[in-house]
């Protein structure tokens, strides 16, 4: 069973978000899934394809802005298709895009969603990982990978397991879609032993995905399968589609109905949403600060901190303590891993004051 399920399997790659908190180092001309922030010589999209490509041989679709379509297809040569959307549209309009026009292909087509800029460790692992994921997306289930806790993280959403799936080694059906908790119910779910992260990553036949749609948003599937039949539909029809994301159309209502099942991912993973989370994934180097760039570039003393020298200047940090410097030429960022995450109302606040040229 498994070899044939797996060759029906394609991986569906949503490439989007400009990933703001990355600011200057992520911009909307050059969004973070488009860069090397692991120092590995592959860029995030680059070794996200990497990674899928030993599961699904050439069956990858990567769906990105039509800014950013020539970027991707640089990066990606071997990769032949590459949807452009016209406009942001969220995950939900992307994903279901590509899920309608490999539907018209092969009525069983299974698909699986994985982000363009996640960080997952233990290939091995993950591999096993997805296999028995699409064994349970071959039932019928729309099934979700649930990422074990390192920590009681305020900036994920997080999932619940039930019952186990019958048939199964790991599978469980999801009890429970979670946003985003505040610190003290986020503590209360690690304790618990019963919730997981909502790493985003889905499988699912590409028919029971548009049909499961089609239940509570009627219009933005009938939208997207009319735009697959027909493309030149696409640039007139794609600003009239529901902008909503793939948790709040589909899964969230179809784990209601005891329609979507969670396989525990057992590998390291990170989607690298801040300069905090990029720190401490970042080793550090022989001068004991964590560089990401050209580490000769930095002289650090009695400090910890994560440096990038992307602009080829020298980096002096002297008696600093878990502190961010980035060096982009036109921009220069300085703040705390406790801040990070406010780095986004930099952008926020450059927008509004006609600064776009810095965003």
């Amino acid at each position: 069973m498994t070899s044939s399920v797996m060759d029906r399997l394609w991986a569906v790659v949503p490439a989007g978000g400009a990933g703001t908190r990355l600011w200057p180092l992520s911009r909307a001309a050059s969004p973070k899934f488009l860069l090397d922030l692991t120092d590995s010589g592959r860029t995030l999209l680059q070794s996200t394809v990497d990674r899928l490509t030993p599961l699904v041989g050439d069956r990858v679709v990567v769906v990105t802005g039509a800014a950013h379509e020539e970027a991707v297809r640089a990066q990606l040569p071997g990769v032949e298709r590459v949807v452009a959307e016209p406009s942001p549209r969220d995950s939900m309009a992307a994903i279901g895009l590509a899920a309608a026009q490999l539907e018209l292909e092969d009525p069983e087509a299974l698909i699986g969603s994985f982000a363009a800029d996640h960080v997952i460790t233990d290939p091995e692992a993950f591999a096993a990982c997805l296999t028995e994921a699409a064994e349970v997306a071959a039932t019928g289930l729309l099934v979700t990978i649930g990422i074990e806790p390192t920590h009681a993280a305020t900036g994920f959403g997080y999932i619940r397991g039930g019952a186990s799936v019958p048939g199964f080694a790991t599978a469980e059906l999801v009890s429970e879609f979670v946003e985003k908790p505040d610190a003290e119910r986020a503590e209360a779910y690690v304790r618990s032993g019963e919730y997981r992260w909502n790493g985003g990553m889905f499988l699912v036949r590409a028919t029971t995905l548009l049909d499961l749609l089609a239940e509570n948003h009627p219009d933005l599937a009938a939208g997207l399968r009319e735009i697959a039949g027909d493309p030149s539909l696409l640039a007139e029809r794609w600003p009239t589609l529901t902008k909503i994301a793939i948790d709040h159309a589909v899964a969230e209502p179809a784990a209601v109905a005891g329609k979507v099942a969670m396989v525990p991912g057992p590998f390291g993973w990170e989607d690298i949403g801040d300069f905090s989370a990029l720190a401490e994934m970042t080793p550090s180097g022989a001068s004991g600060v964590k560089v990401i760039g050209d580490e000769s570039l930095v002289l650090a003393q009695d400090a910890s901190c994560l440096v990038v020298p992307a602009a080829g200047r020298t980096i002096a940090v002297i008696g600093l303590e878990d502190v961010v410097v980035v060096d982009t030429g036109d921009a220069l960022l300085v703040t705390s891993y406790a801040r990070a995450q406010e780095v986004k109302a930099v952008v926020d606040r450059l927008k509004a004051t006609g600064r776009t040229d810095l965003t």
